[in-house]
């Protein structure tokens, strides 16, 4: 399927561990990498609205993103992007059921995105559809960091509120929680987290596996995703 003189595979290695041997060459492992981050893009712009106002049509999409990405599994020349989707599809259904149906309780927040938790990692430690599940956790590690952070500054009554008013009517809580982020203490802690999620991701680009790489695009995209939040505040 790929030029040997971009990766070195043994004839027991699946695209899901197949190690990058010259990533000058090639723009699969970026195109992985990016992909990643958008998908975890996808549920703030398309699942967010769709949820609101059409939960069961969020829910049931589940079946089409599970679909897709089988479909895309058996088929060797896309495997890949396959084993990506099914991975995301866990996230898809965590996000429908949290934000359609128990969004006013910030406290399950985590424990309803981590629905997928123990078959990822069971699957992980098989071996199984190693890029999906390791972009799943990637993303969970993301939304647990996001989590800590609204609990320590204190951001859980505005969580709340946010979730009982109309989208018109948001903008004096979007200010009120950005006088709260800029704190001292949220801005310092907005610079712990920031940095976590870099670290992390940096440090999983460098295992320069396709697995590792959807983990880093999933971890390095929650920054944007929790900027484009405060520049929302800010501009509210």
């Amino acid at each position: 399927m790929f030029n040997n003189t971009f990766f070195s595979i043994s004839s027991s290695s699946t695209p899901s561990n197949a190690l990058i041997e010259d990533k000058s060459t090639t723009r699969l492992p970026w195109l992985v990498f990016g992909a990643a981050a958008f998908l975890v893009s996808v549920p703030v712009f398309l699942q967010a609205p769709l949820v609101r106002l059409l939960p069961w049509v969020s829910l049931l999409l589940t079946g089409f993103w599970l679909y897709l990405g089988l479909i895309l599994w058996f088929r060797p020349q896309t495997k890949i992007w396959g084993d990506l989707i099914l991975g995301f599809t866990w996230s898809w259904l965590a996000g429908s059921i949290y934000w359609g149906w128990l969004r006013m309780e910030p406290l399950i927040h985590l424990p309803v995105e981590s629905i997928g938790l123990p078959f990822a990692l069971w699957c992980c430690w098989r071996g199984w559809g190693l890029i999906g599940h390791f972009f799943y956790l990637g993303s969970l590690v993301g939304t647990a960091l996001t989590d800590v952070y609204f609990y320590i500054t204190g951001l859980i009554p505005y969580w709340r509120e946010l979730m009982r008013v109309e989208p018109d009517l948001a903008t004096p809580i979007f200010q009120d929680s950005l006088v709260q982020v800029q704190t001292p203490w949220g801005i310092s802690w907005a610079v712990i987290l920031v940095s976590t999620l870099l670290a992390l991701g940096l440090w999983s680009l460098q295992k320069k596996q396709y697995h590792w790489l959807a983990f880093a695009g999933a971890l390095l995209s929650t920054i944007l995703v929790d900027s484009l939040f405060w520049v929302a505040a800010s501009m509210a």
